[in-house]
């Protein structure tokens, strides 16, 4: 008898991987009926992730969005699915024991059957509260193995994490390709030891596209016998997001699987209302290199959805490193000798910082490290010379055990540094925190909600959530909209994206001040160089004195502030970034010397 394989729509995730936002709640509700009617999906990621900032951001309340979102799904007998960082929940840095418990139970509550539940690190004592939460929840507990490509990470290793995490009383078992650089074979052989093993634990396969090995990847886990594969819909499939349903439907018909029928209708349906959520105003914020795949990816191994970031880091350096090249009497570097460049040093890095796997946050670590070595170098520095204290907060322990060894030259750095070594159990770092939030609440006026709702949104995501009560969220996100459209002067698509001009040439400035060191914002936001205000008047002046390490002034992104931190000690010796403006990736906001 044919054996079914079954597919998993992850419409969150799709979005995520392509730009800043996902649809509104109206939005979500108008594109279920249509997703339902394809009939080929027993699962349906929903949310989880940056899906709850996203809708704060809006200004909306993102309980009431889950709710309604997973709701037809139910009625359809469709099984929701979310996405869950372990230790860090559904945000980006820790989160107390007590409120990722009350998460699970929140979320059960809400409406989503499954928590996905990953580490970056895949130590398995960050993934233990997350079992037992979600079984205490009343939930599915998928655990979510971060896939990567490297000596260390064998079948051996992912088996020893499986192995730990069925003992705490995990239902299933995910193999989160996040990069795409899985290879097949091995992915094949995780699979095959899996049910060898633990023949009662259901098995899905996450991967992305951007090197082009998940088609195969897909087919060898399915014939080792995974039993759910995640996929994607037109016009946000393939590219450096995930294949499309169509295409892995009838490569596994065709093996001789059994598979759901696809009605097409309904597919150009959901085709249809996504790409007009696209013109209405998501795409403003798709980069369009994500729709492209690049082989490039298999020797870096960084994830597809970093290559946008990374392209804005390298421009907004490539000024600076050639005003020294030009310092040095060497030749300038056009953008792609720095990417080549760039890749060959996240090669040479990843090894030595323990091989971490590539997924957020650990990606951005491993490329900024690799970023400023580069950066050094081309300097006549040596190497190591600048690394952020989130960098060493990983390499301290402080997150998680990493897989591999530390190369020799960076514990010698850390013990010349003073810093200590960390093997305590991270979650023990960050003690409960809800009785604070209560009595917060309390002072504010506010009711915890439904089913404590409200006290859990409030404790994840405090900033956002008190500026979503205020309503500063959705005037912000308003007027970055209304930007937008004003640059724009007609509906968005994904292939004439709004590209913003700089706001200053950076040849002039790298020129002007050769010695200096850039200053770059680490992520996509609003420039605050005080956090309290938006008050143009609030810019540091030259002369300023700043340290290396120590934030000089923070972006307000879509799931919290970020710190901007000089790379070294010294004054301001300019100013580029104004207080209250956008700014992407890598833009440059000052000089340093």
């Amino acid at each position: 008898m044919k054996r079914e394989i079954k597919f998993s729509l992850v419409y969150r995730d799709m979005w995520q991987s392509s730009g800043k936002y996902v649809p509104r709640v109206d939005q979500l509700v108008e594109v279920a009926p249509a997703i339902i009617d394809m009939g080929c999906f027993d699962r349906v990621e929903t949310n989880g992730g940056a899906f709850e900032q996203v809708n704060l951001l809006f200004g909306e309340n993102p309980n009431v969005a889950v709710r309604k979102w997973t709701a037809p799904f139910h009625k359809a007998g469709i099984q929701t699915h979310m996405l869950e960082r372990g230790l860090n929940a559904l945000r980006m840095n820790p989160v107390p024991n007590d409120v990722r418990e009350l998460m699970f139970k929140v979320k059960k509550i809400q409406g989503t059957d499954i928590a996905r539940s990953f580490c970056g690190l895949n130590d398995h004592r960050n993934l233990k509260g997350s079992v037992l939460g979600a079984k205490k929840g009343g939930m599915i507990s998928q655990v979510a193995l971060s896939i990567t490509h490297s000596p260390v990470h064998t079948v051996a290793y992912y088996m020893g994490i499986v192995d730990k995490v069925v003992e705490y009383g995990a239902d299933e078992i995910c193999l989160k390709d996040m990069a795409g650089i899985g290879r097949p074979n091995v992915l094949g052989e995780i699979v095959k030891e899996i049910k060898t093993k633990y023949p009662h634990i259901k098995v899905q396969y996450h991967g992305h596209t951007g090197p082009g090995f998940s088609p195969a990847s897909m087919l060898e886990v399915a014939r080792a016998g995974a039993d759910y594969l995640d996929v994607a819909v037109e016009p946000l499939s393939w590219g450096k997001v995930h294949p499309d349903v169509i295409t892995i439907r009838e490569m596994l018909k065709q093996d001789g699987f059994l598979v759901k029928d696809l009605n097409m209708d309904a597919y150009m349906e959901v085709r249809r209302l996504t790409q007009k959520f696209i013109d209405d105003f998501l795409g403003y914020w798709i980069n369009p290199s994500n729709a492209k795949m690049t082989s490039l990816l298999v020797g870096c191994g960084l994830p597809g959805g970093m290559m946008g970031s990374m392209m804005a880091d390298l421009k907004g350096f490539q000024g600076a490193i050639n005003a020294a090249q030009r310092a040095h009497g060497r030749p300038e570097m056009s953008l792609d000798t720095l990417m080549v460049k760039l890749f060959e040093e996240v090669e040479y890095v990843w090894p030595r910082l323990g091989y971490p796997p590539l997924v957020t946050p650990f990606s951005q670590y491993v490329k900024n490290t690799a970023l400023m070595n580069l950066f050094n170098m081309l300097n006549d520095k040596p190497r190591w010379t600048t690394i952020d204290k989130d960098t060493w907060g990983m390499i301290l322990g402080n997150m998680g055990k990493l897989p591999g060894e530390l190369a020799p030259e960076i514990v010698a750095l850390a013990k010349e540094k003073g810093l200590q070594f960390n093997d305590r159990n991270p979650q023990d770092n960050y003690p409960d925190e809800l009785p604070k939030f209560r009595q917060m609440m309390k002072e504010e006026g506010w009711d915890v909600g439904q089913d404590e709702e409200e006290l859990f949104e409030f404790a994840m995501h405090e900033r956002q959530y008190r500026d979503y009560k205020s309503g500063v969220a959705k005037q912000r996100f308003n007027t970055e909209l209304e930007d937008f459209r004003k640059k724009a002067g007609a509906p968005i698509v994904v292939t004439r994206p709004v590209v913003e001009m700089p706001k200053f040439n950076v040849d002039e400035y790298a020129a002007k001040y050769p010695k200096a060191v850039p200053v770059q914002v680490p992520a996509k936001g609003k420039l605050l160089w005080e956090v309290d205000t938006i008050d143009d008047s609030k810019e540091p002046i030259a002369g300023t004195k700043v340290e290396a390490g120590k934030p000089c002034g923070y972006v307000q992104t879509f799931y919290g502030l970020e710190e901007i931190v000089p790379a070294r000690d010294g004054r301001i010796v300019a100013v580029t970034g104004k207080q209250g403006d956008n700014v992407v990736k890598g833009e440059i906001v000052a000089f340093v010397e």
